[in-house]
């Protein structure tokens, strides 16, 4: 998964949606914090789409249990799966030991890293979001900001950051969670984002403000995001 260009990814904890997926999706971010017994799951896993795997922190909106080191070795384990194609960690994870030695067992497992930054409940400045991104791209393959807007000045800069930072050469993918920067997940790509994440069905959401796979799809596709 080279992320050279924009990846759709239906959000599930469920793999057993990757059927339903594969007409609008490029990839299945599976969800392990919010899946039953998630490595059960990857062992029976037989769909045509790669995946994106997630065991999201507590902290950043997940519902993972556990400790840090157990977290995160759940995410090392999925990587040996053939069908993951990339893992997402968040970058104040990256940052720490254990999470930079789970970044390298990852890559030497032939999986890209997304480092993640997930803010519920604001937008940070333009420069703030701007050197979260750069630090995020620096630690990952692709660089991922989920920031919560309450305005469309608050959209505005998620977009203006993602094209300063397509511009400097980083690999993104940035979205505006909540209903004011909601339009953010089908406008971004067209500044560079290299990742959508939405749900096959609108009440399954894993974030504020999605739009369900199939809208997403039919948006992006109409403004030219791939």
């Amino acid at each position: 998964m080279e992320f050279d260009s924009l990846v759709l990814a239906a959000a599930t904890a469920d793999l057993g949606d990757e059927p339903a997926a594969r007409p609008h999706a490029d990839a299945v971010e599976f969800r392990m914090d919010l899946a039953a017994d998630p490595l059960a799951a990857l062992d029976d896993y037989d769909g045509d789409l790669p995946l994106i795997v997630t065991n999201r922190d507590p902290a950043e909106g997940g519902e993972a249990t556990g400790t840090e080191a157990e977290r995160l070795d759940a995410l090392a384990t999925a990587s040996e799966y053939d069908a993951v194609g990339a893992v997402d960690i968040e970058l104040a994870s990256l940052r720490e030991a254990v999470g930079a030695s789970v970044a390298e067992t990852v890559r030497e497992n032939g999986a890209r890293v997304i480092a993640s930054v997930h803010d519920f409940e604001a937008t940070p400045s333009e420069s703030r979001l701007n050197d979260l991104l750069a630090a995020a791209a620096d630690h990952g393959d692709v660089g991922k900001a989920a920031v919560t807007a309450t305005d469309r000045e608050d959209a505005l800069r998620v977009l203006s950051a993602t094209h300063a930072a397509t511009a400097r050469g980083d690999r993104v993918a940035t979205m505006a969670m909540g209903e004011a920067g909601r339009h953010t997940r089908a406008v971004a790509p067209l500044y560079g984002s290299k990742i959508g994440y939405a749900p096959l069905d609108p009440d399954e959401a894993t974030a504020p403000g999605q739009y369900d796979l199939a809208t997403l799809a039919d948006l992006v596709d109409r403004l030219g995001g791939r």
